[in-house]
């Protein structure tokens, strides 16, 4: 098992909440894993949610067009990193 950083545990209990991932909890999710494609499957739907989650919890505004966005949703690692430096 990963050990997540207390910010990394929170972002991916936010990931469980907001997508409703009823089958898995949230010191299941690798923070080094992809969050699209292969690695946990999300999608774009998901994406969006997450981004209103975000902005919701932390105040932090999320913009599809922005490429350090895209850079943040590669896992929960770099997901985390972005939150906790622009809120």
């Amino acid at each position: 098992m990963t050990t997540h950083s207390p910010a990394e545990l929170k972002m991916a209990t936010l990931l469980v909440e907001a997508l409703n991932l009823e089958d898995m909890e949230p010191n299941e999710i690798d923070p080094n894993e992809d969050l699209f494609g292969d690695g946990l499957g999300l999608d774009s739907i998901d994406a969006l949610e997450i981004s209103l989650a975000i902005s919701q919890e932390y105040g932090v505004q999320m913009k599809a067009e922005d490429e350090a966005t895209r850079e943040a949703f590669k896992n929960l690692a770099s997901l985390t990193a972005f939150v906790e430096s622009n809120k």
